[in-house]
Formats: structure tokens, sequence, C-alpha cells
């Protein structure tokens, strides 16, 4: 029977009109606000909960538990909500309230911990894991554990064939935020299949810019930036990578509003200002494609 979650992936590729214009190069975003939740993170969640279905890890009613700044956890809320499992999310007060509000809305037992200041750090993220790890172990639930799970990986090549079929095969470079890691990965390496030189720029909060060699540090730019090289990163996965701060994020975020219509999450702002200074070093005519991870009603309140 026909269901939300039929409507997961096949976004649409925009171009944007001003925001690098002057570059001679072409900057376009893939759409993932249009998935049901209104985030990338649909993709994902679907696919580790139709894995788990299928090598019998998760029994029907079972409890399915994640640690997650948000969209992660709003993403399985609704897969598990549909499907009919009982969803536990470990979060933290760090992250926009919209995105707890919203995973409770959809049925949604969270365990919220305390952060440093509401800000995102290495700590914060290890904490959420031991406790999503003491939940399972204590009650016998499915913990997806997003940080190293690769059934997520075919969400994100099934993304990658979406965006190159939509680019007619004409595309240059890809330029993607970094959380878990599995987005970037699962995209680079079947872009990569498919066009052997293109260029992959990874992006990171510069505040916490542990990919390109820095300290761990804190950001408030939700779902990326765990502050630590996470299990799924691969040296040589990235060509280049991007250290943007959360004010440029956020600024870029609000451009992108108020110059395309666009109303993004800082992550896509992050992932719009790394594809600029892409634009800028590459030849006239150059294709990029960048990601709008999710939508900005989630943190109009930050």
């Amino acid at each position: 029977m026909p269901n939300i979650l039929d409507h997961i992936g096949n976004t649409r590729l925009l171009p944007l009109n001003h925001i690098g214009r002057m570059t001679g190069a072409r900057i376009a975003l893939k759409m993932e606000a249009e998935n049901p939740t209104g985030s990338m993170k649909d993709r994902m969640a679907l696919a580790m909960i139709d894995a788990a279905e299928a090598d019998g890890r998760l029994k029907a009613h079972g409890t399915v538990i994640e640690y997650t700044g948000g969209s992660t956890g709003i993403s399985l809320a609704l897969v598990c909500a549909v499907k009919g499992y009982h969803c536990h999310i470990v979060t933290a007060d760090a992250f926009a309230p919209e995105k707890l509000a919203h995973m409770q809305a959809l049925g949604a037992e969270l365990t919220v911990l305390q952060s440093d200041n509401g800000r995102q750090t290495e700590k914060l993220v290890k904490d959420m894991i031991a406790r999503a790890e003491s939940i399972a172990a204590a009650t016998g639930g499915m913990l997806t554990h997003q940080m190293q799970n690769r059934d997520q990986l075919v969400a994100y090549t099934k993304m990658a064939d979406e965006i190159w079929a939509q680019t007619n095969g004409r595309l240059d470079a890809l330029v993607q935020a970094v959380g878990t890691a599995a987005s970037i990965r699962g995209m680079a390496t079947r872009l990569r299949q498919l066009k052997p030189d293109i260029q992959i720029i990874a992006v990171e909060p510069a505040e916490s810019a542990v990919l390109s060699g820095g300290a761990t540090g804190a950001h408030k730019i939700d779902g990326i930036g765990a502050g630590y090289v996470t299990p799924l990163w691969q040296e040589g996965l990235a060509d280049s990578i991007e250290p943007v701060s959360t004010a440029d994020a956020k600024a870029m975020a609000a451009r992108l509003a108020k110059e395309e219509g666009i109303l993004p999450g800082p992550s896509t702002g992050a992932n719009v200002t790394a594809a600029l200074r892409v634009a800028e070093r590459m030849e006239e005519g150059a294709e990029i494609v960048t990601v709008m991870c999710d939508a900005g009603v989630k943190y109009l309140k930050e």
C-alpha cells in the first residue's frame, strides 16, 4: 500500500541564479528539503531500517535507538511511525528545539542530555553515543548507530545517480558537508565510478576542523562536525577540505533566503559558502553541485 515513505528521494536539482553568478561557474543545489521531513536524512533512515528488517536485526514492534542532533532522529521517527516501531532518540539541548519537537510529534521518545552552553562538542557527541549504547543494552532495542552504519551508503549511491542523471553527466565538482561522512562517502564513491576525475570537496566547521588536521572545538552548525574523525570517513575521500565558520554558514543561509528565495539550515549555508570558493578557482562553465541538507524553518529561533 502506498505511503509517505514512497516520496523519499528523487528530489530536484535547482541552479542558483544569483549567488556565484559572477564566477562564471554554475552552482546547483540538490533540494533535499523536498523529502517528507525536509531533510536528506530521510534517505539514510529508510535504508538503515530496511536493511535491519531484511537481515532480522529488527523484529515486528521492536525499538529503534539512535543518538542524533535532530534530522536523523526526525527521519527515524518518521520511518518508525509508518512501519510500527518504537523510536527512542538520545539528543541534547545544543540542537534546535524545533527538531526535538518534530521528533516527539512523530511519536519518538527522547532522552535529552545537557550540553556545554548549547554548543556542539566532541564530548557531547560521545556522551550521546554512550547513553544510546547503554539504553540499547538495557532494553534489547536495536541501535542504528549512524556514525558507523554502512547500510546507509546505498541511499547516497542512489542520490549520486540522481545527480548524475540530472546534470546529464556534466558534473565537475561535488561539495558536501561532513557529519557521519556517509553522504559524502556514498556519493563520492559512485560519482568517481562514473567520472574518475570529478572533484570531491568536503566541508567542515572551521571551529572544529579535525579533518583538516586542526583541533576539535565547539560550533553551531547542526548536523555536521562531530569533533573527531568518524569511522565512515576515509583518507582520500575528498580532493580538498573547506573549513567554514558558523558565522559564515549562517550568513550564507540568510543570503540564500534573501537572494534566491531558498530558506535552508546552516549546514546548507556552509555547503554553498564552500561551493562558492570552489567556483572561484574553477574554469568558466564548470558545473558544481552541492546539497540543501534541510530546511531552515527548524532554525528560525536560533
